[in-house]
């Protein structure tokens, strides 16, 4: 009875177009209300503020807000521009040149942002265009754009993989080791699909660049491409913890954005607060909504049901377990954002991984990796809206332009999936 409602509610608001954290909110106040009949409603209710504090009160989850920040003054720092101008300089007089800079520049970008839609957001208000005028068809423009965007949350620093080590009680820093070559596979696939698309048509390509050109592109850059070194360097050497680090990066941002390139002026300082303060209000919402979620699973037993019978469905078989796991994942990506996706999931997946002896760092990256690749599959997402409006194409014109580009990343996914020592490699 509980979960029909709960799921059964969660389904009706979320076909009828109802935000996710409304969808899982009012889902599981329906379960607690059914659960609790005959008791007052003050006496139900009584709980519900500890779990959303308890959920969104977590140390490690202050890192969340200090990424955004930090990938908001980087952005408006110019740093998006630096680094296009660099790679254009290092690529750019290749046939498929420009498409290989959209996804090199998207990797770097990533590990400074450590979103999807922000680097969506940031690089191809510059990148889409440009590709457009060099001869790439729009819908692919903005295809590749999406596509290159979900590298951001498995390169690290990734706001994700801190959401998903809160949940599994993994160490963050061994996530963000452990997602390095997963995402710089992606990468390279997304960069084959460009290339061989770029070799078929008739491109525009840059001069190429002389040897003073490239050390003036990389000089320009260098502050900005040093700032994940500083993060990812202060944390594998253990001079910060991942929270830690999100501070000093804000700092070194502050820093780099006001007194190196001096593109951050009072008044831009304060429309970056109220990005920084929208999106992880956004970000806590759903945590808090999809925590409450993951309550009345646990105390309606349905967690243990569900990973009893995930168990027993895969008779011990690891291969099995990750073919259901990629599956449910690939499927829930079309329809959830990472965070509520990984608030529903990870409880489930966990129990049944430590039973078959599967490391939670691995299978923290192959969720992460299922749920990058859902945020440019259709219908809903999110990078795909993004680059729609960036390059002015329909979501039909995109999801037929985006089909090599998912391929290609369903085979890295297989790669990470079943060799888990491209994730381990480092730990």
């Amino acid at each position: 009875m509980i979960a029909a409602i709960l799921f059964g509610v969660f389904a009706v608001l979320l076909l009828i177009g109802a935000p996710i954290a409304v969808c899982l909110g009012v889902s599981s106040i329906a379960a607690m209300v059914v659960q609790g009949l005959g008791k007052p409603l003050a006496t139900i209710m009584s709980s519900l503020p500890m779990i959303v504090s308890a959920s969104t009160s977590k140390f490690v989850l202050l890192a969340i807000p200090f990424f955004i920040f930090a990938g908001n003054i980087m952005e408006k720092a110019g740093i998006s521009g630096k680094l296009i101008a660099l790679a254009e300089s290092c690529v750019g007089h290749i046939k498929g040149g420009l498409a290989m800079v959209c996804v090199i520049v998207a990797c770097f970008f990533a590990a400074i942002s450590g979103s999807g839609p922000a680097t969506v957001a940031a690089l191809g208000v510059i990148m889409v265009p440009a590709m457009i005028r060099s001869g790439y068809k729009p819908a692919f423009s903005a295809a590749l754009m999406a596509a290159s965007g979900a590298i951001g949350v498995i390169i690290p620093p990734s706001i994700t993989f801190v959401v998903y080590g809160s949940i599994a009680d993994a160490s963050i820093g061994e996530l963000f080791i452990a997602g390095m070559v997963p995402g710089l596979i992606m990468g390279a696939a997304l960069l084959l699909v460009a290339l061989i698309v770029g070799r078929k048509m008739n491109l525009e390509t840059l001069p190429k660049a002389s040897g003073q050109e490239r050390w003036k592109a990389f000089k320009d850059a260098f502050w900005g491409l040093l700032m994940p070194v500083i993060i990812l360097g202060g944390i594998y050497g253990g001079i910060f913890t991942p929270t830690e680090a999100a501070a000093v990066s804000v700092v070194y941002g502050l820093f780099v954005g006001i007194f190196i390139y001096k593109k951050i002026k009072v008044q831009e300082f304060y429309s970056i607060l109220i990005d920084t303060v929208s999106t992880t209000a956004t970000v806590m919402f759903i945590t808090a909504a999809a925590s409450l979620f993951a309550y009345v699973l646990t105390r309606a037993r349905l967690d243990v049901s569900i990973s009893s019978g995930l168990e027993a469905l895969t008779g011990g078989n690891v291969i099995i377990f990750f073919i259901i796991v990629n599956i449910i994942l690939l499927i829930a990506g079309c329809f959830l954002d990472s965070t509520s996706a990984l608030y529903i999931f990870t409880p489930l997946f966990v129990p049944v991984a430590n039973a078959l002896g599967i490391d939670l760092i691995h299978l923290g990256v192959v969720m992460i990796v299922n749920l990058a690749i859902g945020l440019f599959t259709p219908p809903v997402g999110v990078n795909l809206y993004v680059a729609c409006g960036v390059g002015n194409v329909n979501l039909k014109q995109i999801s037929k332009a985006v089909l090599g580009l998912i391929i290609a990343a369903l085979t890295v996914l297989l790669l990470v999936t079943y060799i888990p020592k491209i994730s381990l490699l480092f730990l």
